[in-house]
């Protein structure tokens, strides 16, 4: 196996591929590898877990036909390394050699025949807006939990409704939910539960594309956009009952402006720790905004608002609020809350297609 390429195309399919592969199976080391093939000018480079695979189809200049494994970091740190533009790869015998100008590097194969076959979920698929895919993943995927042991978190739920899909996730502390409407990729009264790591890393692979495909199989999930292919399993899991945590309606409403309620978050967050909670006092013509850290010291922001219902105090986790006001698009914001005990929600001023609910964290003082 032989080709010419461009270093910067290889690489950034390489980094993609290393983030995918498994460095944590001994029991099959070709699962920390990406394999290459090679037919004709196309280069296919495929990295897995097992659950989580992604291929990418590159036009090279072939040299010659064949397959090879490699250290999917490792060959992925090497080319994006080298110094010249062009980059030779050639896989002979046991061995790949990297080459560019002056700088040649051999790396050891795995076995070829270790490498697993990869299933896609079918030919069954439908289009669909890359562009607002991606910013539904944006606002929806930093809710869904990275605890394994509380696996039914780890997803995001995509579920049918009457005139759109929506998608769903939430760590117990914090509820994303996004409507599409008029979205027509899953069949009526259809849900799934997508890994969320698999919707972060085809967030990072749709960058400015605009259209993407999407397959359903029976186990798994199948996205195209570009170049790249990803697979991915689906969670069997029962995803928690959402809609009882939203209520019909809230009675206290503030309304801000988004992005200087962004930066005093942002700023509050300095003097935060993990436990110590934001107080957020909605008020006639403000919000306050203050932090006290044992030890450490105090800090205080006001903006302007506008308040419909009481004046109303509850604490928050910094990180939590600041990735929900971080996740709403528009100039202005609404938090809405019942009382200082029961969920508030971050909403967009006019977007009905997105809310954030967080739970609040009590004050000690």
């Amino acid at each position: 196996m032989k080709f010419r390429v461009e270093r910067e195309l290889l690489s950034e399919a390489l980094s993609g591929g290393a983030r995918v592969a498994s460095n944590r199976n001994n029991a099959m080391p070709a699962l920390s590898g990406v394999q290459f093939g090679v037919k004709g000018d196309v280069l296919v480079l495929t990295s897995t877990d097992n659950d989580l695979s992604v291929r990418f189809a590159l036009t090279v200049a072939g040299l010659q036909d064949g397959v090879a494994v490699v250290s999917a970091k490792l060959i992925s740190d090497i080319v994006r390394s080298m110094p010249e533009e062009k980059v030779t790869v050639d896989a002979q015998g046991d061995e790949i050699t990297v080459s560019a100008g002056t700088a040649e590097f051999k790396i050891h194969l795995f076995a070829a025949s270790d490498f697993p076959n990869i299933v896609t979920a079918g030919t069954q698929s439908v289009t669909i807006s890359a562009k607002v895919f991606a910013e539904s993943l944006n606002q929806v995927v930093r809710a869904a939990s990275s605890d394994m042991q509380r696996l039914a978190l780890t997803g995001v739920l995509m579920v049918a409704e009457p005139d759109s899909v929506c998608l769903v996730a939430t760590d117990s502390y914090r509820l994303a939910v996004r409507e599409l409407p008029g979205a027509t990729m899953l069949g009526h009264g259809a849900e799934i539960v997508v890994p969320g790591r698999a919707l972060d890393e085809l967030e990072r692979l749709i960058g400015d594309a605009e259209t993407m495909t999407m397959a359903l199989g029976e186990n798994r999930a199948t996205f195209e956009v570009g170049s790249a292919t990803l697979t991915t399993t689906l969670l069997n899991v029962e995803f928690p009952k959402y809609k009882q945590l939203i209520s019909a309606s809230y009675p206290n409403k503030a309304t801000t402006a988004r992005e200087p309620f962004l930066e005093a978050v942002r700023r509050l967050r300095i003097l935060a720790r993990e436990t110590t909670p934001v107080r957020l006092e909605m008020l006639k013509d403000s919000i306050r905004l203050s932090v006290v850290t044992q030890d450490l010291g105090q800090g205080v922001e006001e903006l302007e608002a506008k308040l419909d219902g009481n004046e109303i105090t509850v604490g928050f986790n910094s990180q939590y609020l600041l990735d929900g006001i971080d996740a709403i698009s528009g100039d202005e914001i609404t938090i809405e809350s019942t009382d200082p005990v029961k969920p508030a929600v971050l909403r967009g001023v006019g977007d009905k297609n997105y809310l954030y609910l967080v739970m609040p964290q009590r004050l000690t003082t």
